[in-house]
Order: C-alpha cells, then sequence, then structure tokens
C-alpha cells in the first residue's frame, strides 16, 4: 500500500515530502536525466504523468490529455472493471453429465476462462484441466470411440481444444445448447481458483486471452452485452463509479491489442491512484509485475537500470506502434504513480526496444531504496 504523507511544492521541481513522526522529511528533486529521457526521439512524443498520491499533485506531465493506444496497460481498466462486477472469491466451475440418450453427454459451465488443456499449465498453475471431464467419462464408459457433446455456457474454443486433445482416441461431436437437460446425471466436475488468483495471474504474465474473456464477463454481469459496445459501456460505468472521467475513452477488446482502443495517459494514472486507495482492488497491485524479478518485468531493468529492481510495479504493455508501462514507483519513502504511453513507435523490435531501455532509465532515475 502507499505510504501517505503531505507534499509542498518549492520551485518548479523540488518538492518536499512532510512525513508522520515515524519518517523524517525527505526532499525531492526531478532529476534532469528524467526529464531528458522523456523528450527522448525514442519516444517518439509519449503521453507521460508522474503523480505522488499522497496529494494526488502532479510531479511531471507531458501530453497526458491525448487519446493514445495503451496496448496491454488496458488491462488495468479491465481488472478494475472485473473487480467493479465481480466478487474476488467467485469461482468457476464446469460439469460433464450423462442424458438418457446414449453417446451423449453434457458440458455444462459458467464460462470459465482458467480451462486448458495442457497439462503443464494445469501442474503449474494450478488450472482447471478440462480432458479431467472427458476421462472420468471414459473410465464409466471404457468402450466408447465417439461421443455427441452438447454444450452450455462453456467457450467454442475450449470444446475444440478438447476435441484436438482427444483426436485419435474419442469422435468428439459438439453441439452448442442454451440450456441444461434436468435428467442429466453429473459424472465429474472441475473448479477455478478464487477470481483474485485469476486476475493476478492474468496482470503477472499480461495473458491475452483471460484478460478479454473477464472483461466480457463483467461487462455481462453488469448487465451489458459481451460485445464491444458492451465492453465500453462497462468500462464508461466502472470509471464513472470510481469518479474517473471516461471522455475519449475508446474500447474495442479487453486487452489492448486493437490498434483503435483509446486512452489518455491522465486516465491511466488516475485508475491507478483510485486502486492504491480502494481495498477492493488491492488484487490488481498485488498482481503487478516487479522491476527485474517477476512477470513481464523479469528481465526489464536488469541491464539498462539495474538501480530500480524491485522498486517498480507495473503493467507492461506493447503493440506494432505502441511500447507502454504503468504503475507504481518506490522514492525512498514514497512511492508515485506513474503512466508511460509511447504510441507512435515504428514498427520495428528495435525500435520498441529502445523505448523500453528509455522507459527503464526514466525510472531509474528516480527510483530509490527506503533506506
Amino acid at each position: 500500500m502507499l505510504r501517505r504523507g503531505k507534499v509542498v511544492a518549492v520551485g518548479a521541481t523540488v518538492f518536499a515530502f512532510l512525513f508522520s513522526t515515524t519518517l523524517p522529511a525527505q526532499a525531492f528533486t526531478l532529476p534532469p536525466l528524467f526529464v531528458k529521457l522523456a523528450d527522448s526521439p525514442t519516444l517518439a512524443s509519449p503521453g507521460i504523468v508522474l503523480i505522488d498520491p499522497t496529494t494526488n499533485e502532479t510531479i511531471y506531465s507531458r501530453d497526458a490529455d491525448v487519446e493514445r493506444a495503451p496496448a496491454s496497460v488496458l488491462k488495468l481498466f479491465s481488472m478494475t472493471t472485473v473487480l467493479n462486477a465481480l466478487s474476488p472469491d467467485l469461482t468457476f466451475k464446469t460439469t460433464i453429465s450423462e442424458t438418457a440418450t446414449p453417446g451423449t453427454f453434457i458440458l455444462a459451465g459458467s464460462a470459465d476462462p482458467w480451462l486448458t488443456a495442457s497439462p503443464f499449465e494445469a501442474q503449474k498453475y494450478q488450472r482447471a484441466f478440462s480432458p479431467t471431464l472427458i476421462n472420468k467419462l471414459l473410465d464409466l464408459h471404457p468402450d466408447l470411440k465417439r461421443i455427441t457433446l452438447e454444450y452450455d455456457n462453456v467457450y467454442s474454443s475450449d470444446i475444440s481444444i478438447l476435441q484436438h486433445y482427444f483426436y485419435g482416441h474419442l469422435i468428439i461431436t459438439p453441439v452448442k445448447v442454451s440450456s441444461v437437460a434436468d435428467a442429466a446425471t453429473p459424472i465429474a466436475s472441475i473448479e477455478s481458483p478464487p477470481l483474485s488468483k485469476i486476475i493476478e495471474f492474468t496482470l503477472l504474465y499480461s495473458d491475452n486471452v483471460l484478460a478479454d474473456r473477464l472483461a466480457r464477463t463483467a461487462a455481462r454481469a453488469m448487465g451489458f452485452g459481451t460485445d464491444t459496445a458492451g465492453l465500453q459501456v462497462a468500462f464508461e460505468k466502472t470509471l464513472s463509479d470510481i469518479g474517473i472521467s471516461s471522455n475519449g475513452l475508446q474500447i474495442y477488446d479487453g486487452n489492448g491489442l486493437s490498434h483503435q482502443t483509446r486512452v489518455t495517459a491522465r486516465q491511466v494514472a488516475d485508475l491507478l491512484l483510485a486502486i492504491s486507495k480502494d481495498p477492493k482492488f488491492k488484487v490488481i497491485e498485488d498482481g503487478l509485475p516487479t522491476a527485474g524479478l517477476t512477470g513481464t518485468l523479469k528481465t526489464r531493468f536488469v541491464n539498462d537500470a539495474p538501480q530500480a529492481v524491485g522498486l517498480v510495479h507495473a503493467k507492461t504493455g506493447w503493440i506494432n506502434t505502441t511500447v507502454s508501462l504503468a504503475g507504481y514507483v518506490t522514492v525512498g519513502p514514497n512511492q508515485y504513480v506513474f503512466a508511460i504511453v509511447a504510441n507512435h513507435i515504428h514498427n520495428l523490435e528495435s525500435a520498441r526496444q529502445a523505448a523500453r531501455v528509455t522507459i527503464d532509465q526514466m525510472l531509474g532515475s528516480i527510483a530509490k531504496p527506503l533506506n
């Protein structure tokens, strides 16, 4: 959680921080290197905001209110919408049942985004292993060579993956239905971990499928559609609920892969402020990768800004022409909120990597451990 205190501005770039009696007064000067790097051609006129959350004062801003394609930083908006609509303790359950028709079975779910047919993912990440359900069926009927699998509230892509998994052993003919037969006899079920764990995983590894599925599930739970229009309204309502302007917001998916999606660096930073101050969203903070140590930041900062390793907790993002990073940076006894969205990068990996290095060095110029 962020430390609370007071800030008094002194001149253009000097800020004195007054904390409780347990912490001595500290002085912070925004280094010229930070500003120089923010102006670097490698970032191609980015949107940048650096905010002191103890006072909500903006320490540095550059084109912060320009709408930009944020890439995977959008997942901060998605997961906030999810937690605004659903309990972090929610679990998803999928059940396979036998019908009165020989060879016909029903797979009934709750739109579990966590299903997988990968033994590696099931073991390493405790993901719900969907082949378990078919194997339980085959334990009861070992002579079956083909089945009709009616399914409800299970993603069609997960059904296709099951077909492929059992290819050569069992022919699965899927049939999408709108309701489950009352006379069906349950055979087995699998359940996901709590939603909070799925959210943490989604943010830590920037899982695009999970983010999009969860965002659409939240939109439906809020009474909106699961299409693009439904996502737009769901995100707008979430921002309104926590007191953030949605002006200029354009949402086309739940993961940030669309080049048409638009948010501002200011909206990203304001969202991070709201997340830090509301315990309901603590799961999002917990899921953010840590510089040089975990998730999508595990290899970042290590070589180009080693002084910031362990001191930046942030969501990464990139698409062809965008490189972004947004989260919290530790500066002594305080943590600042930052959002950096560079969306005019040349569509070359070398250009994107140069932008990442510049961003890392910017944050490295201000990051300092507590002691």
